[in-house]
């Protein structure tokens, strides 16, 4: 069977579906890759690196006799057009915000699997997209707090005089939060974070931040998730919240809830509590914000307070995410290769959580 991995057309985004590594691995199970020339190019991957690991690279649309397509971004409707029926994709595909695309694939009778549907299973841990990329947005979170604070993370003592640490205040702790703190530390900041999820606390410390404890009840939620919180807990919080906001020199927020708005956290009047030259970095920009001010991919300063909209993150560390992502797609799919077929077993979990649109017969 012929997978495809064809160039991504999202405006920003620069990863790829799959690496030489994991298309050698799709070779040495029976499957043969095809990658549309330049595919790689924006993930450092050359044509000729995955001619070295068995693909055939070529110059012209890959999709159209494809068996398999491997994408990162959702599919434009240009390009769903262009898939036979029975054909499968494999990438990214958040069903509430891509109707008509979902409605095209189903009536295309197309066999669709979402990355963001995979169950959050031990057993499906090496095919979980979403945590290895928020692994990475999470890293770049950091770096972009550190570089936007015109001051030192670490501490310093020199003839001069000692230099204070940074105060980071991580909200969210799930993979990027927990990475955020885990990469602030390492550049020297004193961190501190808070979850709503109860076993939060624990892995905060255990990574040497300190867990800000409110006194709220948890909110526990599916698949390791925070559940959506009714708005007068969720004013309660914020109240609480503002003395630690207006300590920190860096506010790096995480929390999301799937398939809804981003949890309001850091409201206009939090943010007019911090000092001048303070950071705000909101990763969940691009879904509504945690934080009243952020707009994704742009830059907001309120008084000489900086805030940063997340936007395309994963995206600005494509080598990495691309090899990570690689490897959570060709897992997922070779789980349903058998004999260099792909044949889906539905009473398997992670297959039948994880598709979004299929034949009925």
């Amino acid at each position: 069977m012929r997978v495809a991995v064809p160039i991504e057309t999202r405006p920003g985004e620069r990863r790829v579906a799959l690496v030489p590594d994991a298309v050698a691995r799709l070779c040495a199970a029976g499957l043969d890759v095809v990658v549309q020339s330049g595919a790689g190019g924006r993930a450092f991957v050359t044509d000729a690196a995955y001619r070295e690991a068995g693909a055939d690279v070529v110059d012209a649309d890959v999709l159209a006799d494809a068996d398999i397509v491997t994408t990162v971004a959702p599919l434009s409707l240009v390009q769903a057009r262009q898939l036979r029926p029975g054909a499968v994709t494999i990438g990214f595909l958040p069903v509430g915000a891509e109707p008509e695309l979902v409605a095209l694939l189903r009536e295309k009778q197309v066999l669709a699997f979402s990355m963001e549907a995979v169950p959050r299973i031990s057993r499906a841990q090496s095919m979980d997209a979403l945590s290895s990329q928020a692994l990475v947005t999470g890293y770049r979170a950091a770096l972009v707090a550190a570089e936007r604070l015109p001051k030192f993370f670490p501490l310093f003592m020199t003839a001069a005089g000692t230099v204070a640490p940074a105060a980071v205040l991580v909200l969210g702790a799930g993979v990027a939060g927990l990475q955020a703190i885990a990469t602030s530390r390492r550049l020297g900041a004193v961190v501190s974070a808070y979850d709503v999820r109860s076993a939060s606390a624990d892995e905060v410390r255990s990574i040497g931040a300190t867990f800000v404890d409110l006194g709220l009840e948890a909110l526990e939620g599916a698949g390791g998730y925070a559940r959506e919180m009714a708005e007068e807990r969720a004013t309660r919080q914020r109240e609480l919240l503002t003395p630690y906001v207006a300590a920190a020199d860096a506010v790096i927020t995480t929390a999301a809830v799937p398939g809804r708005a981003a949890p309001l956290l850091v409201t206009t009047e939090m943010v007019d509590t911090m000092r001048p030259g303070s950071v705000v970095v909101d990763l969940a920009s691009e879904s509504g914000g945690n934080c009243e001010l952020s707009v994704a991919g742009e830059t907001v300063d309120r008084d000489g307070v900086t805030v940063w909209g997340a936007k395309d993150v994963a995206s600005s560390m494509p080598l990495h995410a691309s090899q990570l992502y690689a490897r959570n797609v060709s897992n997922l799919l070779l789980l349903m290769t058998t004999d260099g077929q792909v044949v889906p077993d539905w009473d398997d979990e992670i297959v039948s959580g994880a598709c979004v649109t299929r034949d009925p017969a």
